[in-house]
């Protein structure tokens, strides 16, 4: 497995180039697509993507924030301390691999933004503490956790069937996450992939010293920065730096917001976005306490969402070319067309992943595919929670090689994609035999 591993990692380093030119050279991709597939003339094109270059605005917004509240709650100092004491009870590079994919994963499964963020600092806290350890390995490792995010507590197609008012409800229902995120087959998908991927990722990493690429942090990255905050003495302090550096703040408006989000749960709430988002925001104030530490730390995670923030428009406007065009409606059709009752699921899963790698969206490419798989579900009698569940599953299958969302992790980590990228081809060629016949076994037994 290491020997594959390296002949990967080899040819992906001559040959990638960085996320944002994959997204330009995707764009590109698309618009040719739109006139030669589409039918649509270059000019139409250009204009779909230039008016749709923004259509996500909103989104990019929710992704940007849930991305930095989850890097404030992951380096926040109770849940930074609990991840330190986990890096410190292993001390081999093979265990730390296995260590960093479980944080990695079961911290996705519960909230994608959290998890994205915890793979990737514990990935940093291992390498720099164990002799030996593969840095890019392991920041792929940490990374490779991500793909349960859909079938998890925060995934975003799941919540969506079961929200009241969706755009899907009158051909649907409403589906409770009883029947797609606590499915029993979609769990034997999670505890596969969350429990066998440490596996898979020790086994890749090198047993020779000399192939190591370790990580030595500079004095300014020390994994306890935050308690250096260089403040002035406190007979120096004026008053508004006493106010900063109150605990009371951060507790009082913390416990405040828990409550807020208490209430809202109580008289009936659905878990989104917006809620995940408002209690990670909340907890983090309330671990920080301090207003200057929280500040502090914001500062420091800025860095991990500028590439979402300037690349995800770039992929709004791909979506809007194919959507414009019809290509993602013919695309989803041509898979249609060979489906059964009991392969729809899988079909929807491999048009779901394909059409991620040009639009990764976190599930929002589901607006579009959506309905063309369910009416094809509705004429075929397939189980509609398998149909739609299938593409979110695609859609985090493939964002193992699809650059933008581990722009993050190489922000954290300081690595260029090519680092990587070797690594998550091997990953998500595990995860598609395991999400595929997981799929499968799904929709056979729901038909």
């Amino acid at each position: 497995m290491n020997s594959l591993a390296k002949i990967c990692t080899r040819m992906v380093s001559r040959w990638l180039p960085d996320p944002l030119v994959i997204a330009i050279a995707l764009t590109g991709l698309a618009l040719v697509s739109a006139v030669l597939v589409g039918g649509v003339s270059p000019i139409d094109a250009v204009d779909y993507w230039g008016t749709g270059f923004w259509d996500l605005l909103s989104f990019t917004m929710q992704m940007t924030v849930i991305l930095l509240a989850g890097y404030m709650l992951a380096k926040a100092p109770p849940v930074d301390k609990c991840l330190d004491w986990l890096v410190s009870r292993v001390s081999r590079p093979r265990a730390a691999i296995i260590l960093i994919t479980l944080v990695g994963g079961i911290g996705s499964w519960l909230n994608w933004g959290f998890g994205l963020v915890a793979g990737s600092v514990v990935a940093k806290k291992a390498a720099a503490r164990i002799e030996n350890l593969h840095y890019p390995l392991a920041i792929a490792a940490g990374f490779s956790g991500f793909s349960v995010y859909g079938i998890g507590l925060s995934g975003s197609v799941p919540l969506l069937l079961a929200t009241p008012g969706h755009f899907l409800e009158a051909e649907t229902g409403l589906i409770p996450i009883s029947n797609t995120i606590f499915n029993p087959f979609v769990l034997g998908m999670s505890a596969v992939a969350i429990f066998g991927l440490p596996i898979f990722n020790a086994l890749m990493h090198s047993a020779k010293d000399a192939e190591v690429h370790s990580y030595s942090p500079p004095v300014t990255e020390r994994v306890d920065e935050l308690e250096s905050l260089g403040t002035p003495a406190k007979n120096t302090k004026t008053f508004g730096e006493k106010m900063n550096d109150s605990p009371v703040w951060g507790i009082a408006i913390g416990a405040l917001g828990i409550v807020s989000s208490m209430v809202y749960f109580i008289r009936g709430g659905t878990l989104n976005l917006d809620a995940v988002n408002f209690i990670f925001i909340m907890l983090g104030l309330l671990f920080f306490a301090r207003p200057s530490r929280y500040l502090k730390a914001l500062n420091e995670a800025i860095g991990s969402v500028a590439g979402i923030i300037v690349q995800y428009p770039f992929y709004a406007g791909i979506m809007a070319i194919l959507v414009g065009s019809g290509l993602i409606v013919t695309f989803s059709n041509l898979f249609v067309g060979v489906s059964t009752a009991e392969t729809l699921p899988l079909w929807s899963f491999i048009s779901g992943g394909l059409t991620n790698i040009l639009v990764p969206s976190g599930g929002g490419q589901f607006v579009v595919q959506g309905p063309v798989m369910i009416a094809a579900a509705q004429e075929l009698g397939a189980d509609f929670a398998a149909t739609a569940v299938a593409v979110q599953i695609g859609d985090q299958w493939t964002n193992m090689i699809q650059p933008f969302w581990i722009i993050p992790a190489l922000a954290i980590s300081g690595l260029k994609l090519r680092d990587v990228m070797g690594y998550m081809v091997l990953i998500a060629a595990f995860l598609g035999l395991v999400f595929g016949v997981g799929v499968l076994a799904w929709g056979i037994a729901a038909a």
